[in-house]
């Protein structure tokens, strides 16, 4: 069963490469961040309530996350395994999903943080700022992003380093060389 977790910074390219990953393996891509900005767009209860949180570039709080993906991994579509992108995004959230997995009798196969400088990032979410019209992509906001990333997230890396799980992955270069190495990294 392949189990595994995107992690890196906003504008690594997670969600990128966990589309093409999916295909390949044939597993759903389980995006915390598109679950929450369909929240928001919807005007769900709890949409407006992230809402706050992430216009302000701070982590929505681990109940209504952790809420979202207990709920989506017990779904049909995971039975073969899973690709969770930007999910666990702190060490609680890590223990908590640990808990759910363990439920089910499930447990993560690899972790993949891609790894990619402060100043690529930032020319990176300003540019799909542009394109998309973003409102949480604007230069104060990810800043504030990728200083909650610093301080929050990257202690994960610890945490799966230490189960033995970790696969660090250069996320600059172009989308084929990242893919293989990923792929390498899964094999």
């Amino acid at each position: 069963m392949n189990s595994i977790i995107f992690m890196g910074p906003p504008g690594a390219g997670k969600g990128t490469q966990a589309k093409i990953l999916c295909d390949t393996l044939g597993i759903p891509q389980i995006s915390t961040g598109d679950i929450l900005r369909a929240a928001v767009k919807n005007g769900t209860q709890m949409g407006l309530e992230a809402k706050k949180y992430m216009d302000a570039g701070d982590l929505v709080p681990d109940s209504v996350v952790i809420g979202i993906i207990k709920d989506r991994l017990v779904e049909p579509d995971c039975k073969n395994g899973f690709l969770l992108d930007g999910f666990p995004r702190t060490v609680e959230q890590a223990d908590a999903l640990d808990k759910i997995l363990n439920t089910e009798g499930l447990k993560i196969k690899r972790a993949i943080n891609l790894e990619v400088p402060d100043d690529e990032l930032l020319q990176r979410l300003l540019k799909r700022a542009e394109i998309e019209g973003r409102s949480d992509d604007n230069e104060t906001t990810i800043k504030s992003r990728l200083d909650t990333y610093n301080k929050k997230t990257l202690p994960l890396l610890d945490y799966y380093a230490a189960k033995g799980n970790l696969s660090r992955v250069n996320g600059v270069g172009n989308l084929d060389t990242v893919t293989k190495l990923i792929e390498k990294e899964l094999a």
